[in-house]
């Protein structure tokens, strides 16, 4: 931002404040910033006060002349919420903030870390910065050193003396590749790998029932602090083995919910911090994203909130007529670029298995040619669907995309990173926390399994600009029901939907009973073999199937039907 001397005479004046009760008007016109550049050095400086975070490779000097350098640069300011949750002092051992995905939450547990890490009443503390996935930890972990020089800390990292930033499991190779598997080598407990009759709540109760049975005497905390990122993707037991292994302070943040699926979203947890507004993810983005993830425009929705619930979600909620429902978000200054430019966030694209790959190439394109200061790693390409054939398309995809864009690709089911200067192909499960300005959603088939609609929201609002969704077309009512509810947003700014009745909504809300966090996939098929009487004999070699097949998939119809048609071929081979 250059001199102080040079910017104070622009951008700093000194008023008494009688002088402004005096004449409003005149004080406003005096300190109203008509140029440009001092209006964004100004906003620089406003965030340097605060503490904002903004990244300072994407904070420019320079006016931006395009929408994808628009937002990169658009510098964000912090709410009082967040202001609060970074610089306030806690009287209670577990902090909790809940939030829709990208409302800041890793931000602000990044800011806490440095706060925490400078603490000069705590130098020697310990800290653990943990996560459910490695991709996410990876990230973290070469983020902090770069937050941190940004924030001018001249301390050094002490990286597995003073902190840690790992997934949550570990390995048992190595006792500080997870936050599990340190724990189990401080306390010197049983370390257990992952297996389908060992999930990762079962391992987390064990270690507990462990360290209840240790001297108290002798009992140490293994850290001083903790934050844990995602904590919707982990079982109650992990976090309660966390705070008994911690001394001071565990900062807990996740979604609002485990899915968009959860039935208990106004549930007896009070976060101590509640954020609603989503600073990621376009809000005309995020509107689709709950429509299509929920069936809100089809005849029967998959889920349903209360009006509380919408709220709680960062909706305002109105009832223009009877049984009508229209829900609308807080536009976000981030975001008045390109929807002052009428781009619309979300494009949907006709796409068969043929012409796949032909499509992706085509948005590539458009985009590079739409966007010239693009780069590879500005766009994520994810297929939602489970079939091996989008393996194929990736490979397709490495050797197609250099030659004809001079890109790299990073396929990130193998790499389990984020590469730089890559494009970045990936399936679902190798995306949590990450976000690009461009998304390309592939998929064939919009089913209603909860487990896959659930996938399809998360990875629309990885974009912050545009996410595009390749779909089939099989469906033609679903598909009007899907382009209308998308012309409605882009048109108004607001879904409309109409509201069930009281039996369809109890009905819907009782259907829900299986999630991830509640019984594990093996849990489920084992109770479908002991409804359907299957013979143990098969069992192995049917869950084997199912999980090809239907992999992920939590919906007890399907696995039936899989399940009932593999058995009746083994029955006839063995006659």
């Amino acid at each position: 931002i250059g001199r102080p001397r040079e910017w104070k005479r622009k951008l700093v004046s000194s008023y008494a404040h009688t002088d402004i009760e005096n004449d409003l008007e005149v004080f406003f016109n005096e300190i109203k910033i008509n140029d440009g550049a001092f209006a964004k050095k100004s906003e620089l400086v406003i965030s340097l006060l605060t503490g904002s975070i903004n990244n300072i490779d994407k904070v420019k000097g320079n006016i931006p002349d395009n929408i994808l350098d628009k937002v990169k640069q658009k510098i964000i300011l912090f709410d009082g919420d967040q202001t609060r949750f970074v610089y306030q002092k806690f009287d209670k051992k577990k902090v909790i903030i809940q939030g829709l995905s990208g409302t800041g939450k890793t931000e602000l547990l990044l800011h806490k870390l440095k706060e925490i890490y400078l603490d000069k009443d705590n130098a020697e503390s310990k800290i653990m910065f943990t996560c459910h996935n490695k991709i996410l930890a990876d990230s973290m972990r070469k983020r902090i050193p770069e937050f941190f020089n940004f924030m001018k800390v001249e301390q050094q990292i002490s990286w597995n003396e003073r902190l840690w930033c790992v997934n949550a499991w570990g390995s048992q190779y190595d006792s500080n590749s997870g936050a599990y598997r340190f724990i189990c080598n401080f306390y010197g407990l049983s370390f257990y790998r992952f297996s389908y009759v060992m999930t990762f709540d079962k391992v987390c109760r064990l270690a507990l029932e462990e360290i209840k049975k240790l001297p108290q005497k002798d009992f140490k905390h293994c850290f001083d602090f903790m934050l844990v990122d995602e904590s919707q993707d982990f079982p109650a037991s992990f976090v309660e083995l966390c705070e008994l292994v911690t001394r001071d302070t565990i900062y807990v943040a996740g979604d609002i919910f485990q899915s968009i699926f959860d039935t208990n979203i106004s549930n007896e947890i009070q976060p101590d911090f509640l954020l609603s507004k989503c600073y990621r993810t376009d809000p005309r983005t995020l509107m689709f994203a709950h429509g299509i993830g929920m069936g809100l425009f089809e005849k029967e929705p998959l889920t349903w909130l209360m009006n509380d619930e919408w709220e709680a979600c960062g909706y305002i909620v109105d009832h223009p007529e009877r049984n009508k429902l229209r829900l609308k978000r807080e536009p976000l200054r981030r975001f008045e670029d390109v929807t002052d430019a009428k781009i619309h966030s979300v494009e949907l694209v006709n796409s068969t298995y043929e012409t796949e790959e032909e499509n992706i190439l085509s948005l590539l394109n458009r985009i590079k040619e739409e966007n010239p200061t693009v780069l590879a790693d500005d766009i994520g390409i994810i297929f939602i669907d489970q079939a091996k054939s989008i393996f194929k398309i990736a490979d397709k995809l490495e050797v197609s995309v250099p030659r004809l864009f001079k890109w790299k690709v990073n396929k990130a089911y193998e790499t389990k990173e984020k590469v730089k200067d890559t494009l970045f192909i990936s399936n679902k499960n190798h995306v949590k926390g990450l976000e690009f300005p461009f998304v390309i959603c592939v998929t064939r088939d919009i089913s209603r399994s909860h487990s896959y609609r659930n996938s399809l929201y998360m990875m629309l609002t990885r974009s912050f600009i545009r996410s595009y969704l390749l779909f089939g077309d099989d469906d033609k009512t679903l598909q009007a029901e899907i382009e209308n509810g998308l012309k409605i947003i882009n048109e108004c700014g607001y879904m409309d939907i109409s509201v069930p009745s009281k039996e369809v909504i109890s009905r819907i809300r009782t259907t829900i009973k299986y999630d991830e966090k509640n019984i594990s996939h093996y849990d489920l098929v084992t109770k479908v073999f002991e409804e359907l009487n299957i013979e143990a004999i098969f069992r192995p070699q049917l869950y084997e199937m199912v999980k090809a097949i239907i992999p992920d998939s939590f919906d007890t119809e399907r696995i039936t039907k899989v399940i009932l048609f593999n058995y009746e071929e083994m029955l006839q081979e063995t006659k």
